[in-house]
């Protein structure tokens, strides 16, 4: 395997490790549906790392069922 091979194998993992981090550490079962979601935090920096991590979580939305959302829900 190449240099460059083994730099873009080591980002993808970083990326997709980073994700996973966030996901478990950011989730919440909203009462008023009983489903649970991935809270990014308000602002700007949720919106870029909603943005960021968007092909990771259409897959994961269509593997697991797993829902997204910028800021907490409002009851």
């Amino acid at each position: 395997m190449g240099r460059f091979a083994s730099f873009l194998l080591l980002a993808l993992v970083i990326y997709a490790g980073s994700y996973g981090g966030f996901r478990l550490t950011n989730q919440e079962t909203w009462q008023k549906d009983g489903k649970a979601y991935v809270i990014f935090p308000s602002g700007a920096t949720g919106k870029a790392l909603y943005y960021v991590w968007r092909p990771l979580s259409y897959a994961d939305a269509a593997l697991t069922g797993m829902r997204f959302h910028i800021g907490q829900h409002r009851q």
